[in-house]
């Protein structure tokens, strides 16, 4: 994925995942271009030991020099335990992207955290992938896995121009039906068009940019729950004028009542009184800072949760998300 916008992120472990330390040092085998601005990167354990398996959708933490964190969607083969590979395009403007493309080097040694993983792939007969631009790299393994699993997949592959199309041989040699869709060519994608033929059992992933994004998210707004899915770069745009209230925040684990003022998010106010929440995006795009709810409604205002989890209330993500009322408990 993820990370067009220099936006970090750290989705959920799964359970064999959640086992292994929170990060490795790994060394930096390789960099090459995928496409202009595109670079890969794979790293592999310095002493040859095989790395902790992943799933499509997961991504990796990079611990940068000079302390600067983000996530990239793991775009390689899970079955290679031998290797981690992400993608990064450089951003105009991007501090971070320009220090990964202009001084990271072959056989640095870099800490990268443990696989975690918010946009898994779910079993299905028929899959539709739509990609914007370096929003293709999470979709790689899932295209490599729906083939393996004898899946019928198509690749809807959004790009400015035809040259700018990363992991383009490599979408194109997975064994599925890409179409590329360009601006610049005159092939735009209809996208309320194209996915007005999708085949009933479809499951649809999406990446990319937020006007893509929301393109698809409109169009399927009448698909049946849990077949569309997203990652987003950034969160989602939230509504003009919306106020924050302040209210109490009952730290259940801790024994300890704060209050949450409107200036001040949930997380800030946990860390600031000694409750170690892990913090990553602040944006309420990654999931690192997800907390149960034991008590009290909240305004979920993250870009993770599905509209039914929302529903649910059972969890929050703690640096966006308020209480809609007075109080509110959590498993802290």
């Amino acid at each position: 994925m993820l990370n067009e916008t220099d936006m970090p992120a750290t989705p959920e472990t799964d359970a064999d995942e959640a086992a292994a330390p929170a990060f490795l040092t790994l060394r930096l085998r390789r960099i090459t271009w995928e496409a202009p601005g595109v670079l890969s990167l794979d790293f592999v354990s310095p002493d040859g030991a095989a790395l902790p398996a992943f799933a499509p959708g997961a991504h990796v933490d990079l611990h940068l020099p000079g302390g600067d964190i983000r996530q990239y969607s793991l775009c390689g083969d899970p079955s290679d335990r031998a290797t981690y590979r992400v993608g990064v395009r450089e951003v105009e403007g991007g501090r971070v992207s320009r220090i990964i493309h202009r001084e990271l080097r072959p056989g640095m040694l870099l800490k990268v955290g443990t696989p975690r993983n918010n946009f898994p792939l779910i079993a299905s007969p028929h899959y539709l992938f739509v990609a914007g631009g370096i929003g293709v790299t999470p979709l790689l393994p899932m295209m490599r896995e729906a083939t393996r699993n004898g899946a019928r997949w198509s690749l809807l592959f959004c790009t400015k121009r035809v040259e700018d199309a990363p992991f383009l041989d490599e979408a194109l040699a997975l064994g599925g039906e890409v179409s590329l869709h360009s601006s610049e060519a005159g092939t735009r994608l209809d996208v309320e068009a194209r996915l007005a033929d999708a085949p009933a059992d479809t499951v649809l992933y999406c990446c990319g940019p937020e006007k893509l994004m929301t393109a698809v998210e409109q169009a399927t707004a009448h698909w049946p729950e849990g077949t569309v899915r997203f990652e987003w770069f950034t969160a989602r745009a939230r509504p003009e004028g919306e106020v924050s209230e302040g209210f109490e925040l009952v730290c259940a684990a801790s024994g300890t009542t704060l209050f949450v003022p409107p200036e001040k998010s949930v997380l800030d106010v946990l860390n600031e009184n000694g409750i170690d929440v892990p913090r990553s995006c602040e944006q309420g795009v990654c999931g690192t800072c997800e907390c149960r709810i034991i008590e009290g409604e909240v305004d979920h205002r993250d870009s993770i949760l599905s509209a039914s989890e929302q529903a649910a209330n059972q969890s929050m993500m703690t640096c966006v998300s308020r209480a809609k009322g007075s109080r509110l408990v959590l498993d802290v």
